[in-house]
């Protein structure tokens, strides 16, 4: 069992090095996750910043509280003008994977943490060295979904149908209260399945990576899931990430722009290990 305080320590490492090394004070819009690591990254970033004119976008009532106590200026991603991009988004992750495909959704804020993601021109995660693994569904077992209400017997059906073998909605602490809702009022649903493939997996003959099998890539499971009736957002962060989006976007100019989905990847992971260093892993050029 992993100490607690060796954990928090290695979520603050990470923090204080991924906001060294990508934070610019001169920014003008910054995104702000959700989640226990991301206390570290708003203390960091309150240290380090000396522009009282940047506004954070948070991800959910929590995120929000924080950048409020931190004495920094909260602003509401809807109030963004759609010409506006993020500088750069600051969020935690569940597990990520050596693409640095993520999951998310562990405190239910999976569907804005995408808007916010794929708003960012880049996305930075920041997790502990549990979070480190090679492939998703590794030492997290479950793909947080968020659903209506009403959806939830059709959906859980559907997804055992695509291989799940156990989806369960998600109950409060105390479960008198009934199942948790989202800041939007929705359920969740963990569904579990065999760890995700890569499209390189795929490539070298590990499985064929569209359920036929009982094998599933990354991708193809976040869009058969997301197509479900019902379904708002899937906590599998994946696609594009900011670098390769904005060059999308720049090679279209003048043209109609492209749809980014998918949630974005980060460009870079950090992590903050057991002995007090911190791992990056970036995206692969």
């Amino acid at each position: 069992m992993a100490d607690a305080t060796t954990i928090e320590s290695a979520k603050r490492a990470a923090a204080i090095q991924a906001v060294a090394e990508n934070f610019d004070p001169a920014a003008t819009h910054v995104g702000i996750g959700s989640g226990t690591t991301i206390v570290y990254v708003v203390d960091a970033i309150k240290e380090r910043s000396t522009n009282p004119n940047i506004r954070y976008i948070p991800t959910g009532y929590q995120s929000r509280k924080v950048i409020e106590q931190a004495g920094l200026t909260p602003f509401s991603f809807d109030s963004l003008s759609d010409d506006v991009r993020l500088d750069i988004a600051f969020d935690g992750a569940d597990e990520v994977d050596e693409d640095l495909n993520c999951i998310k959704g562990g405190g239910a804020c999976l569907f804005q943490e995408k808007l916010v993601a794929e708003k960012a021109r880049k996305f930075i995660c920041v997790a502990d060295y549990r979070k480190n693994q090679s492939r998703l569904l590794t030492n997290w077992h479950t793909i947080p979904i968020e659903v209506a209400p009403i959806s939830v017997p059709p959906v859980l059906r559907a997804l055992r149908e695509l291989g799940s073998p156990n989806p369960q909605l998600r109950q409060t602490l105390l479960e008198k209260s009934g199942p948790l809702q989202t800041d939007q009022g929705f359920f969740i649903i963990d569904a579990p399945f065999p760890p995700l493939l890569i499209p390189a997996d795929v490539e070298a003959g590990k499985g064929k990576g569209d359920g036929s099998d009982g094998t599933w890539e990354v991708n193809k499971l976040s869009q058969a899931i997301k197509r479900l009736t019902g379904v708002l957002e899937v906590g599998i962060f994946s696609g594009l990430d900011g670098v390769e989006a904005e060059k999308l976007r720049e090679s279209d100019a003048g043209k109609t722009l492209p749809v980014i989905t998918g949630g974005q990847k980060p460009i870079a992971v950090y992590f903050g290990m057991q002995d007090g260093s911190v791992q990056v892993r970036r995206a692969k050029k």
